[in-house]
């Protein structure tokens, strides 16, 4: 089949040694590339119940059958490993010019195992002590530059935070703590450059689809991206009282207006630029005055303005564009930086935690996430995440961490938007946004937002199977707005550089066993239906103010939303996959261990 490699390479750091592993046909049309690919070498390599940062817990880079074939978006990868945070898989997404480089050395994906002695960098398939050992993101990157193509972690990695990051080209592969699994295996950067060509099946029909996608993603349904960048979302947020404040405590922020996308076009320096082989164009840079006076700028999306501005009571652009791009230098998510921050502020706001950071105090943000990033004091145990942290203090503390399965929650106020509340609650990954888009519907008339119910279950399952398609593509979210009909378009794309007979019915189900598979491997190393819950605040207590006061999320609404969710996703009501679909899965991606069941599940199967 074109537009694939056939394989994947499989490096052993503690013996220095690699092996070229042949992926079946079958298993490459099931699972395309990307989260789907990555999840199936995930379940294939790591052993039943490994430890996220043990040696012999894989770290897997991997590529799909779009990268290099001029369809805009299309130069991402995936990084997939079992998360440090959550004990569960996780995958990242990036953009940049390494997803090219890498599939050009002529491997579909990378798998690495084992841990090097000392830290050392992998140059070409070829282990040697690093010098960066220390140094930021960027400048291990400047560093070898002249060799490839650089994914590499910052300090916060070489540390095993757990949320630290994965960069390249100054993108994060940003949530899950990715870059601490890296750093457990003491492998500072990979370098990867190659000239091996990807053929594909009709050259001329995908130039010409190329050229179509760039003209639509150039149009109207990306305009905002490219006019404001996400930071547009927040004043829209605050405006719908679902914009997280103080540790959620509230859905309304008197400071946005400062810290608005449209406030910061007008009143500071700005410019726009692209990833790697995108025609969006969505990243917006900004200027800021640092802390010693000197005028710097950094590239700042929502979540990072979310997590570092209101979350923390912060109202100081400054201030939180400075925090952003420090944590970019460190190699932290700024997502859980924030949160779990934010969480440790309303600790000690109601004194369960001493001597920790303080609400509204952006002065002394900078050193917190440099406390955190280098373990010291007790930003080693903010290091550890939201759950880990709670978990120390008591009771008290687990109902009001913003996580769910460790990973902290992202910009969206559960309460006011109730579809996305059940993807939080459901998602594989944790508390994610980028795996469940079901804000679209509380966004649109579909649903009531205010009261979730069967609809927002709908939802909610098929924003994360369109999700699991294009991250598995790998493509850009944003570039979705230009497929009209996702499965269909996405077909037409992946037979002409593949020739593979790709349709719409067959992606839909390609969607659903992708998902299907990392739920399966959630349920093998631990999973059980408590997981899938929010935090007790969120359940318990009401809105108090701005527009969607009074907005409350009962117990009984949430877990009446997950049993449709699960029906309508073909798992039982406790959430388990039936035994026919992880023995499907088993049988149709060539993979063992599966079907693990609790007992009396096979009994239970056979009644149903």
């Amino acid at each position: 089949m074109q537009g694939f490699h056939g394989g994947y390479v499989r490096y052993d750091l503690s013996r220095g040694t690699s092996e070229w592993i042949a992926i079946p046909d079958e298993v490459l049309s099931r699972t395309l590339g990307g989260v789907g690919l990555g999840s199936w070498l995930l379940a294939r390599e790591a052993p039943p119940g490994v430890e996220p940062l043990a040696p012999e817990a894989p770290l897997v880079f991997a590529f799909s059958p779009l990268v290099g074939t001029g369809l805009t978006t299309s130069a991402k990868f995936a990084v997939v490993a079992k998360s440090p945070l959550t004990g569960g898989v996780c995958d990242a997404l990036a953009s940049s010019h390494f997803a090219i480089a890498g599939k050009r050395s002529g491997v579909d994906a990378i798998v690495l195992v084992g841990a090097c002695e000392t830290p050392s960098e992998l140059v070409h398939g070829r282990l040697r002590p690093t010098p960066h050992w220390g140094q930021s993101p960027e400048e291990t990157a400047a560093g070898l530059a002249h060799e490839g193509r650089v994914a590499t972690i910052g300090i916060a990695g070489e540390r095993c935070v757990r949320f630290a990051t994965i960069s390249a080209d100054g993108r994060h592969a940003g949530r899950g703590g990715l870059g601490a699994v890296m750093g457990a295996k003491r492998l500072k950067a990979i370098v990867v450059d190659g000239e091996v060509e990807t053929p594909v099946a009709d050259p001329e029909r995908v130039e010409a689809l190329a050229r179509a996608l760039r003209e639509r993603a150039a149009g109207d349904s990306t305009a905002k991206y490219r006019d404001l960048g996400t930071v547009g979302n927040l004043l829209a947020f605050d405006r719908l009282g679902a914009l997280p404040t103080r540790n959620f405590q509230s859905g309304h922020f008197a400071g946005a207006e400062a810290l608005a996308g449209e406030t910061w076009h007008t009143d500071r320096r700005h410019h726009r630029t692209a990833c790697a082989a995108c025609t969006i164009g969505c990243e917006h840079r900004f200027g800021y005055r640092a802390a010693d006076g000197s005028e710097r700028e950094t590239r700042v999306e929502y979540e990072s303005v979310f997590a570092l501005g209101p979350l923390l009571g912060i109202a100081d652009p400054d201030h939180v564009l400075a925090a952003s791009r420090r944590c970019d230098e460190l190699g932290l998510d700024t997502i859980s930086t924030g949160a779990t921050l934010g969480f440790a502020m309303e600790c000690g706001e109601r004194g369960l935690l001493d001597d920790g950071p303080r609400f509204d105090d952006g002065p002394a943000l900078a050193g917190w996430i440099d406390a955190i990033a280098r373990r010291e004091g007790l930003g080693d145990r903010l290091a550890e995440g939201s759950r880990r942290l709670a978990q120390t203090i008591g009771e008290q503390a687990l109902a009001i961490a913003p996580q769910v399965k460790g990973l902290e929650l992202p910009g969206y106020e559960p309460r006011a938007l109730q579809t996305m509340a059940l993807g939080l609650a459901v998602g594989t990954r944790g508390a994610d946004h980028n795996r469940s888009g079901a804000y679209e519907a509380d966004f649109s008339e579909s649903v009531d937002r205010l009261h979730g119910d069967e609809r927002s279950a709908r939802a909610a399952v098929d924003s994360e199977q369109r999700a699991a398609l294009i991250d598995s593509l790998v493509l850009c979210k944003f570039v979705r707005h230009a497929l009209p009909d996702l499965f269909a378009d996405s077909a037409e794309l992946l037979r002409a550089v593949t020739g593979h007979a790709f349709d719409a019915r067959g992606l839909q189900a390609t969607a659903r066993r992708i998902c299907d598979l990392r739920k399966a491997y959630n349920v093998r190393e631990g999973w059980c239906p408590s997981d899938d819950r929010l935090p007790e605040r969120f359940l318990t207590t009401s809105l108090e103010d701005g527009p969607s006061r009074g907005a409350r999320l009962p117990a009984e609404r949430l877990a009446k939303m997950i049993r449709s969710y699960n029906r309508a996703s073909g798992f039982r009501d406790d959430g388990y996959p039936t035994v026919a679909t992880t023995r499907a899965l088993e049988r149709e991606l060539s993979l063992e261990g599966l079907a693990v069941r609790e007992p009396g599940d096979e009994s239970r199967e056979r009644g149903s």
